[in-house]
């Protein structure tokens, strides 16, 4: 059963927060998607994950390039696990579909969104319902992480 996390951004936009996150997953040996809710959204992070940090960049393809299968971090508007991921992020209230596919799930939402954090409550009680074990973390002043739930 996968872990499944919540992330609630409160102190930094996604744009922000992501690079980070999908960076250590790597680092880690785990390949990822990137699940978002439209076209533009998916090519902006495209151009942003190339140049996020002066020091480095993250390896990764999207879902209508060539050579899906082979890429270490894929960004997409569907559920489709086209480079068989083993982390999936679902970012701004994207749908979720086959949690129980990988080994970890990472739900962030913009806490001053309203409709991302309408979207992220009912995913939460869906997921929970379902039997999944979930927790719900925060962010703090520091732009750290913290469990909350």
């Amino acid at each position: 059963m996968a872990e499944i996390l919540f992330y609630h951004l409160t102190e930094s936009v996604l744009d922000e927060a992501l690079p980070g996150l999908v960076d250590r997953s790597l680092e880690r040996g785990w390949r990822v998607t990137i699940q978002m809710t439209s076209e533009e959204r998916r090519d902006e992070l495209d151009r942003l994950l190339w140049t996020w940090s002066n020091a480095s960049f993250l390896a990764h393809g999207t879902d209508v390039q060539p050579n899906a299968e082979h890429q270490p971090a894929l960004l997409t508007t569907t559920t489709d696990n086209l480079n068989g991921a083993t982390v999936r992020f679902v970012v701004e209230g994207a749908e979720i579909a086959g949690a129980e596919n990988y080994d970890r799930l990472v739900v962030m939402f913009d806490g001053h969104d309203a409709a991302q954090l309408t979207k992220a409550r009912g995913q939460w009680k869906s997921l929970k319902a379902a039997g999944h074990q979930l927790t719900y973390w925060q962010q703090n002043a520091d732009r750290r992480w913290e469990k909350k739930a």
